[in-house]
């Protein structure tokens, strides 16, 4: 199972929000990569592809997954918020609680998946067990997803100087070492 990052892109750390909706395409494509292998696999033996697909999905969430959470969060919902009424202000907090909702959900994932890769196969229970959990995430990642793409990127576009959001793009770069 060939792991496919997807379209070049469009954004970088001169065009944050962009970038921001880059890794949501990414977000999805590894959570689709989960649900494939738990699906196909169900726990037996993984091939060359579906063990290359695990551990590709498992590190993007371990580490990249982390830093866009740091770039909504400390970058960009703040100067959102200074610029908002209450009732974005509690969409945000929404946001925000949706990142703390799918820490268990990864959590489990994580420690499955890894002791999937380390022996080889997973027990039926264990396997269920990893399909619910990542068809939870999948669930709770749509909703969230769609409402920063359709509302709060636009928005903050709207709203945020363009000395701002340069502001965003240089904090992102620096969480990745650039």
């Amino acid at each position: 199972m060939p792991v496919t990052i997807g379209e070049p892109p469009r954004g970088g750390h001169d065009r944050p929000l962009q970038m921001l909706q880059d890794c949501h395409r990414r977000i999805e494509r590894f959570l689709d990569v989960l649900r494939r292998v738990a699906e196909d696999r169900r726990g037996g033996a993984l091939d060359a592809d579906y063990r290359d697909g695990l551990e590709a999905a498992l590190d993007y969430f371990a580490h990249a997954a982390a830093r866009h959470t740091a770039d909504e969060e400390q970058s960009l919902f703040p100067r959102l918020r200074a610029r908002s009424d209450d009732g974005v202000r509690a969409r945000l907090d929404a946001l925000e609680a949706d990142h703390a909702e799918v820490a268990p959900g990864h959590d489990l994932v994580e420690a499955l998946g890894r002791r999937w890769l380390a022996e080889g196969a997973l027990a039926p229970e264990d396997a269920s067990r990893l399909a619910m959990a990542v068809s939870e995430l999948r669930a709770v990642y749509a909703r969230h997803i769609a409402e920063e793409d359709a509302e709060i990127f636009p928005l903050a576009e709207a709203l945020l100087a363009p000395d701002e959001l340069a502001a965003v793009g240089r904090e992102m770069a620096a969480r990745r070492g650039r």
